[in-house]
């Protein structure tokens, strides 16, 4: 069976670097990519109808700006390096969204970075790092 590696990918240098990692991965495995990008969006707000249709057109924009300014030439770079890649751009929360997206997808491992950066914030309320692998239906790799 063909490994297929989901990364979580949101620009970052640490995410470069985990994507970097999972390409090496799938290239010496013959494996596929799927590099995800998840845009926080709370689903917990009370809108007018004119809101909510301005919300919409964010949506729409912010969707377009991530495939043109992430995806688009992460996906020419890594087909060029000769491993098959697909990406998706979701809103929701970024730990629960990639597992969904693993499960539906077939993965068989999910990589992620992390910076390091593990103020009071991320013990409070948690790093998606930290959340991931607590729920993870496949391997996760956390890539530093």
């Amino acid at each position: 069976m063909s490994e297929k590696f989901v990364v979580g990918y949101d620009g970052s240098d640490v995410a470069k670097r985990a994507l970097d990692f999972a390409v090496s991965r799938a290239k010496a495995q013959g494996g596929s990519i799927l590099i995800v990008h998840v845009l926080e969006w709370s689903p917990y707000s009370f809108l007018t109808p004119q809101e909510l249709e301005e919300r919409h057109a964010r949506r729409t924009e912010e969707l377009e700006r991530a495939e043109k300014a992430l995806m688009s030439p992460l996906k020419s770079t890594i087909a060029a390096a000769g491993v098959p890649v697909e990406t998706q751009i979701k809103y929701g929360h970024v730990a629960k969204t990639l597992c969904d997206i693993a499960k539906k997808e077939g993965a068989t491992q999910m990589v992620i970075g992390r910076d390091g950066d593990g103020g009071l914030s991320s013990r409070v309320f948690g790093s998606v790092a930290g959340s991931l692998v607590q729920v993870a239906p496949v391997p996760c790799t956390i890539v530093p």
